[in-house]
């Protein structure tokens, strides 16, 4: 592992191999399935169509073209070029209106009180430094504004996915896990004194494929994580790797035939900033 002039792990070095992970595979095809997160968090938000909206590690665009479809003002970075294309082809596909950029979540390329709403739906989360992530979504928010956050949870499916992953290849020593931004207590502890008020609420999107296999599979060929943890165990670890993910499936899955249900708790965040 790279390490820093300080002792601590390379942060840059670190969101480099993040970025390659992202791109690779296809985020778009999992953001196809998690549509309903982003539409209940726009909502959640109550945006007005006179809102400038930031949606930050937009992906493919899920809460950016929610905005949109709102007549908000919209804005999405993100910092791998192919998801930006899928977001361009989305939005005019949808003949609704918005910008996309390339930007980084950690020093977003926008001055200070810009947005009225600035959102992020399982991205910023991912973030190597999570004190600069949060303190940049703080940063271009006006004044008695909205931070909308969607995270995973440490109890909830997808928390438990990387905890199964990071079994199997462990994360840089050092580094805090994303799913963190998935409670109260850490928000708190990230935005400080920018909160006026936050409301959280835990929800919960819904994975349904024809069977588990066929879900490891799909998430194997599209989710980056998953798809560099089966190059990184190699040959070698490629069963133990798909076995503790179909136990982890039999665990929450809520179908008796064959098929996958599973419910995946997230979080929720509404922050008004001071």
């Amino acid at each position: 592992m790279a390490i820093a002039p300080s002792g601590g792990p390379d942060l840059a070095a670190i969101k480099q191999r993040q970025q390659a992970t992202w791109a690779s595979g296809d985020y778009h095809m999992i953001g196809t399935q998690i549509l309903l997160a982003s539409e209940q968090l726009i909502e959640s938000l109550d945006v007005h169509s006179t809102d400038r909206v930031l949606d930050v590690a937009t992906g493919s665009g899920n809460a950016a073209l929610a905005a949109a479809r709102r007549s908000c003002e919209v804005v999405g970075i993100d910092y791998v070029p192919s998801l930006l294309e899928r977001a361009r082809e989305r939005a005019i596909a949808e003949g609704v209106q918005a910008q996309f950029e390339d930007g980084d979540a950690e020093a977003i390329p926008f001055e200070d009180a810009s947005f009225d709403v600035v959102t992020s739906v399982f991205g910023s989360m991912f973030a190597p430094n999570q004190e600069a992530a949060a303190s940049e979504l703080a940063r271009v928010t006006r004044p008695e504004g909205k931070i909308g956050l969607v995270t995973h949870t440490p109890e909830g499916y997808i928390g438990n996915v990387f905890k199964v992953i990071g079994k199997h290849v462990p994360p840089p020593a050092g580094l805090r896990s994303p799913i963190q931004w998935g409670t109260e207590e850490r928000l708190r502890q990230l935005f400080g004194d920018r909160i006026h008020e936050i409301r959280v609420q835990k929800r919960h999107i819904i994975w349904r494929y024809p069977s588990p296999t066929a879900y490891v599979q799909y998430w194997r060929r599209y989710y980056g994580p998953t798809l560099k943890a089966f190059e990184a165990v190699g040959e070698a670890g490629r069963d133990g790797l798909e076995g503790d993910l179909l136990d982890l499936i039999a665990r929450f899955n809520r179908a008796d035939d064959g098929t996958m249900i599973v419910e995946s708790e997230y979080l929720e965040a509404v922050i008004v900033t001071n």
